[in-house]
């Protein structure tokens, strides 16, 4: 029940109740002056649900390419483990421990850019090119313990799959779906439901008493809550939304055995 309220607020906050608000007295001053006209509804569905969609689709997809990203530096850091304790003879239980301390470092230093805000982006995304430099160095070192050429070869292979994954994760990161379309949306998400008081003013004569505010309440509610389920998608990072990328760290250096 409680993850259900939480979701609830996700998409229904204050700025839901300023647009309710904003639309209500519009349609009583529209109803009280008798200021009324039939607007077409298609200008809410052009100007601000088509948007609105699009921009939700588009966030959408750069979630689901980040979540195919962030798992390939995963499956990329596991066979290097693998190839740690497959492709060489006895390897001592250090080397492997070592490795995973390099890996439990890299996904930490991920975790920390990914959650922090994109202004910090530079300051942490050392500790991420560190953590690639020292298994960079920690793959040289295993050609000490008798690991093939080929084999060395084709773990630095792993390593530049895992550095691709991670910069096409961090252009996700860093860049937003249009912003000025954003802006666009924001603006109108506010303006239309005032502009059409004389719409729901005239519509109002059709109902009961009492249910004359029952549209721009429904219409109000119905935009906000669109523009805010794209706006938890816009990050999926953030660690704000329900739909967000969740960064498991130690479950993944757990299962690496």
């Amino acid at each position: 029940m409680l993850k259900f309220i939480r979701r609830v607020g996700l998409i229904i906050n204050y700025k839901t109740f300023v647009v309710i608000l904003l639309s209500l007295i519009s349609s009583y001053t529209c109803r009280h002056f008798d200021f009324i006209a039939n607007f077409p509804l298609s200008l809410i569905a052009t100007a601000i649900v088509f948007p609105i969609v699009f921009s939700i689709g588009g966030a959408y997809k750069r979630r689901e390419i980040a979540l195919d990203e962030y798992g390939g530096i995963k499956a990329h850091g596991r066979a290097l483990y693998f190839a740690t304790i497959h492709w060489l003879e006895n390897p001592p239980e250090t080397l492997k421990e070592e490795l995973k301390t390099h890996l439990e470092g890299l996904m930490n230093a991920c975790r920390h850019m990914f959650t922090k805000p994109v202004s910090e982006l530079e300051k942490y995304e050392k500790d991420v090119y560190q953590s690639f430099t020292e298994i960079s160095a920690f793959i040289k070192k295993m050609r000490s313990h008798g690991l093939p050429s080929g084999e060395a070869s084709r773990s630095n292979q792993f390593l530049s799959k895992m550095m691709i994954s991670f910069e096409r994760t961090k252009h996700i990161y860093q860049y937003r779906t249009p912003r000025t379309l954003r802006t666009y949306s924001n603006i109108f998400i506010i303006v239309l439901p005032i502009l059409y008081g004389p719409y729901f003013a005239y519509k109002a004569n059709e109902y009961s008493v009492g249910l004359e505010f029952a549209m721009p309440i429904l219409y109000s509610v119905i935009l906000v809550a669109l523009d805010n389920i794209q706006s938890h998608l816009e990050n999926p990072f953030d660690q704000q939304g329900e739909d967000d990328v969740n960064f498991n760290v130690e479950k993944f250096i757990a299962n690496l055995e």
